[in-house]
């Protein structure tokens, strides 16, 4: 009887071990496999959180790439200079705006005695006299012409109108579709109709009234100049 007893117990301790072991095991199981399925989560939510930044960023770059290909507007800087201060202030018309700058030369060189307006034999004098002014240029045009919004249009003052070698440049281009804005420099003479005569002899173009400056003038005063125009 006491066997069969002690015997019992020896079974029911035995069923009570293997009864804990599984439910440990089971246990470990279920909480690997949490916690891969977390970790896999995880990483699906972030990489659709990158994916919407990039994207975002993607947009936010080819919009400024767009806006920087189309701002700002072409400056031209042409001149003609017989004794270098009409050379002077289309230079400082470039430091000013940023353009670029042509200088009108004509095909045969003035020289000093040809710029003589005080001997009557002079070229410049004959030229004058001559119901046609037309001097040859060595380039009439600059290149990329047609890129051009906006030309400055230097000149020296002869007789009281605007040297015929810029006339001369003048007439050769089409000026349909950009702003002109001439300017001139003379001893004393002032502006006079030099600016409105081109403009009339002109193919095209918005032409302003232009500016007169003073041979010796400031740079300083030139580009207050420019900065009043609102370019």
């Amino acid at each position: 009887m006491k066997k069969l007893i002690l015997t019992s117990f020896i079974l029911a301790g035995a069923l009570s071990l293997c009864a804990c072991g599984n439910t440990g095991t089971s246990s470990a199981e279920s909480g690997s496999s949490e916690a891969v399925n977390s970790s896999e989560n995880s990483g699906n939510e972030s990489s659709a959180d990158n994916s919407e930044v990039s994207s975002d960023s993607s947009e936010d770059v080819s919009s400024e790439s767009t806006g920087n290909s189309t701002d700002g507007k072409k400056v031209l800087v042409a001149y003609y200079s017989a004794t270098g201060s009409t050379k002077a202030v289309a230079e400082y018309i470039v430091n000013a705006t940023g353009g670029d700058i042509f200088e009108i030369t004509p095909a045969v060189p003035y020289t000093l005695e040809d710029l003589n307006y005080n001997n009557s034999d002079s070229r410049v004098c004959k030229e004058h006299d001559s119901a046609d002014k037309t001097v040859e240029l060595s380039n009439a045009t600059p290149d990329n012409w047609s890129d051009y919004d906006t030309v400055f249009v230097g000149y020296p003052i002869w007789w009281g109108e605007a040297s015929w070698v810029t006339a001369s440049f003048v007439k050769a281009n089409d000026f349909d579709g950009k702003t002109v804005i001439p300017f001139c420099t003379s001893a004393s003479s002032g502006l006079g109709n030099s600016a409105s005569d081109l403009a009339k002899s002109a193919n095209g173009g918005t032409w302003q009234y232009g500016m007169r400056f003073s041979s010796s003038v400031a740079e300083s005063d030139v580009t207050d100049w420019v900065n009043s125009l609102g370019l």
